[in-house]
């Protein structure tokens, strides 16, 4: 039986990204697996695709080799995490708390991708990956692909604006235009908006770019390993609700899609892989944020805040240690 194709799919969800990113961490610690070395295709939307791209970003000195450990991927949130969530105080002046144009200046987020990939091309990550995003001008889904970016040039990006327009978050950040090494024009946003959980995006994915015995792979021919961002699934009550207009809706549709979203995927896979021998191929781990002291705001970037979130991915690692021991041994 030819060996399972490996795929490590990672959801959206900003500052909490830190809990998908200590989860590898455990998972480099305990078992010696790296994303880079381990998994055949990586999937990623929102701060799950910057995840992505710092995993799979090659060391300018040692080919085939990560440029980063995944220790040091989480640290990204820690070093410039209060900084792309910063609001000078004229911006807040002038958008009116963000009302009038986005919360956030592009700046923060945008000297942090430069500093930590610099002017690297997708083409030149070591791995297949499949990067969420939204093309608002075309009005259709945007998948940035290392294995599509070695075959055109027109799916070819700086890795900076693959991570930049995977997480241009509406309201949060403004929309980016960025340019394929070709020439072409893109204007995108957050893949959040559709595909929260690119897990089902992978299986697709993974189905095109993976062969057995010259056919088309199936959910038989691959597992894949798909980790959340936790979630609170805040109740919305009745009698505020129905009075709420355009202004009131904004946040909670976003909270509503990105998880609603999340969850259709799981539902859809959990189905799929249940019509094969061995469902155990398609594991989510994801957890429930309520009771615990973490502020779940995708940008509450405090050091307390953070650290709050690593731990909680430590601890969602160790409820699920025995299950991701059998998955990866599949």
């Amino acid at each position: 039986m030819a060996e399972l194709k490996k795929i490590l799919s990672i959801d959206g969800g900003g500052i909490r990204g830190i809990i998908p990113g200590q989860i590898i961490v455990e998972i480099e610690k305990s078992f010696g697996v790296k994303v880079a070395n381990d998994f055949d295709l990586v999937a990623g939307t929102s701060t799950g695709g910057i995840l992505a791209c710092a995993f799979l970003l090659e060391h300018p000195n040692q080919p085939e080799t990560p440029k980063f450990t995944s220790e040091e991927v989480v640290g990204l949130y820690f070093e410039r995490g209060d900084k792309i969530f910063d609001v000078p105080f004229f911006h807040k002046i002038r958008t009116v708390g963000g009302i009038l144009d986005e919360k956030y200046p592009a700046d923060g987020i945008e000297d942090a991708l430069q500093d930590y990939f610099g002017d690297v091309w997708l083409k030149d990550l070591l791995r297949p990956c499949i990067i969420t995003s939204y093309d608002i001008i075309n009005r259709k889904g945007h998948f940035f692909g290392q294995h599509k970016a070695r075959e055109d040039p027109d799916f070819n990006f700086r890795v900076k604006d693959v991570a930049r327009a995977t997480s241009a978050a509406p309201t949060y950040f403004e929309c980016e235009q960025i340019m394929s090494e070709k020439g072409g024009a893109f204007t995108l946003i957050d893949g959040g908006v559709f595909v929260n959980n690119p897990a089902l995006v992978a299986y697709a994915e993974g189905r095109n770019i993976f062969k057995v015995e010259k056919e088309e792979a199936t959910a038989k021919d691959m597992k894949i390993l798909s980790i959340g961002t936790g979630y609170t699934r805040k109740p919305y009550a009745y009698k505020k609700a129905k009075n709420w207009g355009m202004a009131e809706w904004v946040q909670p549709v976003i909270d509503i899609m990105m998880s609603g979203a999340s969850e259709v995927a799981h539902y859809q896979l959990k189905k799929i892989y249940g019509t094969i021998d061995n469902s155990d191929q398609y594991l989510r781990i994801d957890g429930d944020l309520k009771s615990t002291e973490i502020d779940p705001d995708m940008d509450c970037a405090t050091q307390e805040n953070m650290t709050h979130l690593k731990e909680f991915g430590k601890k969602l690692f160790d409820d699920n240690k025995d299950a991701i021991e059998q998955w990866l041994a599949l």
